[in-house]
């Protein structure tokens, strides 16, 4: 059943773990069990045939395909990250020429050319999940003007320490707070940090984000069997949160 709170699963990206998916018949199946395990939506990474991350369209393409296949009301998220192609020209040369669209990016904020990339994707009627990572990030964002044309900003500190992780949420959430920005949060973190984070957004009423990109291990520490596995345990928190 799904959760009434908002999340999202992150499949794979550079995450190494048995069942983090990269073949696209795999991200499909992966996408569709996280979706009976209860995801509102999937954020997905391509991977080329040597099995490296790509924003190549016609991989892209094949990966979005096999997804809407078997999840055809599950909006998709590609990510766009400047891990996979560093120069900022040629990722949006690459972009531009996408053929096949997803529902959505995910556009990190503190990266070189990202409003120009979102300026191109918003014209092309792809939504965009502005991802912070850093206080840095929250204040470009703010300053960018791009937030009132965004769907939802992603709350996502990279710190590994469960302390510093929550003290940065709290820092990047005040910062679009206080500049007025209403945006849908979604809020996640990186390895055991992943549900501390998660645990404070659910607390404070926001969206979360789990999954194989983010973190490899239930909140107990034990090891997750799959990005079904890690859904089912956020929806597990939801349940207890609602439960009191």
């Amino acid at each position: 059943m799904l959760s009434s709170k908002f999340l999202q699963v992150a499949l794979n990206g550079d995450q190494i773990h048995s069942a983090a998916p990269r073949a696209p018949a795999a991200i499909a199946a992966a996408a569709s069990a996280a979706v009976r395990a209860g995801a509102h939506s999937v954020h997905v990474h391509a991977f080329d045939q040597a099995g490296r991350e790509t924003l190549d369209g016609a991989m892209c393409g094949e990966v979005l395909r096999s997804i809407r296949q078997l999840c055809p009301d599950i909006p998709i998220s590609l990510t766009t990250s400047a891990t996979i192609v560093s120069d900022a020209r040629q990722r949006f040369r690459i972009v531009s020429a996408w053929d096949e669209l997803p529902d959505l990016v995910t556009a990190n904020q503190g990266e070189s050319g990202i409003v120009d990339l979102c300026e191109m994707l918003l014209a092309r009627g792809v939504e965009i999940e502005a991802g912070l990572l850093t206080v840095n990030d929250a204040h470009a964002f703010v300053d960018s003007g791009l937030a009132s044309r965004c769907r939802r900003v992603l709350i996502e500190p990279l710190e590994l320490d469960v302390n510093e992780a929550l003290r940065n949420a709290a820092a990047m959430e005040e910062i679009v707070v206080a500049a007025g920005i209403t945006l849908e949060q979604v809020h996640h973190g990186y390895g055991i940090a992943c549900w501390a984070v998660n645990s404070r957004a659910l607390a404070r009423g926001y969206g979360l984000r789990t999954g194989l990109e983010d973190v490899t291990v239930l909140p107990d520490g034990s090891p997750a069997l799959d990005n079904a596995a890690l859904v089912a345990a956020v929806v597990a928190l939801v349940r207890e949160h609602a439960a009191g």
